[in-house]
């Protein structure tokens, strides 16, 4: 018997290893959802680390309008660049920090949520098919 995977990687084990259960409807709807849930997982941080990296620009952003010597500056939006004042382009910068640290708090509650539901998932599943299912990312 080979040994089922949710994450994708498989391998044998040795006939004691082996676990002869049938594998049930319930029990494929589980490793369906451990599946789906993975995937979740790696966009919800792939999302975080580039709302992290904005952050970073923001910050950084925000560090030369501080030393700036007053003057207009030009702010890019979209596509277009704007003409505005140093507190303007300041106040921009805040407002984008806040907006993208707000979706980053909600990415992390998410991922902490997806967790849980994966362990509660790993329980039922290693109860049932033991080391014949690999639910573990390497």
């Amino acid at each position: 018997m080979a040994t089922v995977s949710a994450s994708g990687a498989g391998g044998m084990l040795s006939r004691e290893e082996e676990n002869d259960a049938e594998v049930r409807r319930v029990d494929q709807e589980n490793i369906n959802k451990f599946g789906r849930l993975n995937a979740r997982l790696y966009e919800v941080r792939s999302e975080r680390d580039d709302l992290k990296k904005k952050l970073e620009r923001i910050d950084d952003a925000s560090t030369e309008l501080m030393m700036g010597s007053g003057d207009r500056v030009m702010l890019l939006l979209g596509d277009a660049f704007f003409e505005c004042t140093e507190e303007e382009a300041t106040e921009h910068c805040e407002e984008q920090v806040e907006k993208f640290q707000e979706r980053v708090d909600a990415l992390d509650e998410e991922e902490g949520t997806i967790l849980g539901q994966q362990d509660e998932l790993k329980k039922v599943l290693y109860a049932r098919f033991g080391k014949s299912i690999n639910l573990e990312d390497k």
